[in-house]
């Protein structure tokens, strides 16, 4: 689902808000996601699942085409874990 159909199916569900006012709703959603994210904390949505930050050290990759050895520098990168209910909704 991309952001815009996402947009469409809460305006679509809530009539008496004008889709200037979902995309809104929307963009609030996920900048408070990304900022806590950004801060390094946990968000928990129970029953959907678990936005979380990792930690990758530095390692030595290998470039694919070329076979040369590379330095992979650490970082930081997004993780979410389903929750519970969401997998058991998909799975059956």
């Amino acid at each position: 689902m991309l952001r815009s159909e996402l947009i469409d199916t809460l305006h679509a569900e809530n009539p008496h808000l004008t889709r200037k006012d979902m995309e809104r709703v929307v963009a609030v959603f996920l900048e408070s996601i990304t900022q806590t994210l950004e801060q390094g904390a946990r968000i928990e949505l129970r029953g959907f699942g678990a936005f979380s930050v990792r930690h990758r050290k530095s390692r030595q990759g290998r470039n694919p085409r070329t076979g040369e050895d590379v330095f992979v520098p650490e970082k930081h990168v997004p993780f979410f874990k389903t929750g519970k209910e969401l997998r058991h909704k998909i799975d059956s």
